[in-house]
């Protein structure tokens, strides 16, 4: 599945977005008290590894992922479901979720506090709602295709638009890194290139927060390979309302790679990402 950020709310399909980020929302808050509930003391035992040994995955990530299909399901059960651990669910709604139960699951390993539910709704291949709640810190974000992105304050909302950083050279930098070896050795040359022509480089590990934090201006830039939908779909959604472009290296952002950036710097910043050989 490819995802697009592209386009208004013009082709919803009678769907409503803001009754959809509702749901997530719902679900989302649900899905992080749960996992909160359920992380012991101390370091959490990995259940297997999925693209090499550090690529880890818990019982309590399948356990959410399979908390947040069911709730999801029972509510609007012709949607389909793509979620990061489980087996896909065709749907005949034309609305299909796209969910990571613990972006960040290494952090969540260790107890970083820095790992999310991610929930969204997509429509045709774009994301339409989405909503993205850091389970340590209870922090929530959403967004609704043409809506714009906000971050949630109890019931309240404080709508957030990317503010435009001072050049490329004073950019902050968000990134992430592959848990395959050969892909991880490219990578870091790439970042090594990119490190003198920006301010600094922030490695969190959560795409999903990333780019939420980007949306928030706590990030100026950010770059990454290997990006699942899931990985992407929420908080790419909460970026891009809120003012930030989204490439990749040849159209839109897509597992070979995913930048982001204010418009007024992403062309120099697209340029100078994919010179250092990302």
């Amino acid at each position: 599945m490819s995802l697009r950020f592209d386009g208004g709310a013009e082709d919803l399909h009678g769907h409503a977005p803001a009754g959809l980020v509702e749901i997530a929302r719902a679900v989302g808050l649900e899905a992080a008290s749960f996992v909160a509930a359920r992380r012991p003391a101390g370091r959490v035992p990995v259940a297997a590894t999925k693209s090499s040994p550090t690529d880890v995955v818990t019982e309590v990530d399948r356990a959410c992922e399979e908390l947040i299909r069911e709730r999801l399901l029972r509510q609007r059960p012709d949607d389909g479901f793509v979620g990061e651990e489980g087996d896909d669910v065709p749907g005949t709604s034309g609305v299909d979720w796209i969910v990571d139960p613990i972006d960040g699951t290494v952090n969540f390993v260790y107890g970083i506090p820095a790992y999310a539910v991610s929930i969204a709704a997509s429509i045709a291949g774009r994301p339409v709602a989405g909503h993205v709640v850091n389970i340590a810190t209870g922090q929530e974000w959403g967004a609704v295709a043409g809506g714009g992105a906000w971050r949630w304050e109890g019931r309240g909302r404080t709508v957030l638009q990317a503010p435009e950083p001072p050049g490329l050279d004073q950019m902050l930098i968000g990134t992430g890194f592959s848990y395959v070896r050969s892909i991880r050795e490219h990578q870091a040359a790439a970042v090594a290139a990119l490190l003198p022509h920006v301010r600094d480089v922030r490695r969190i590990g959560s795409a999903a927060l990333d780019l939420c934090a980007l949306a928030e201006g706590r990030l100026d830039g950010y770059v990454e390979q290997g990006l699942h939908p899931w990985d992407l779909a929420a908080g790419g959604l909460v970026a891009s309302e809120a003012g930030v472009r989204l490439g990749g290296l040849e159209g839109g952002p897509d597992l070979r790679l995913t930048m982001g950036a204010h418009p007024v710097v992403s062309k120099e910043y697209f340029d100078l990402v994919r010179t250092c050989g990302f």
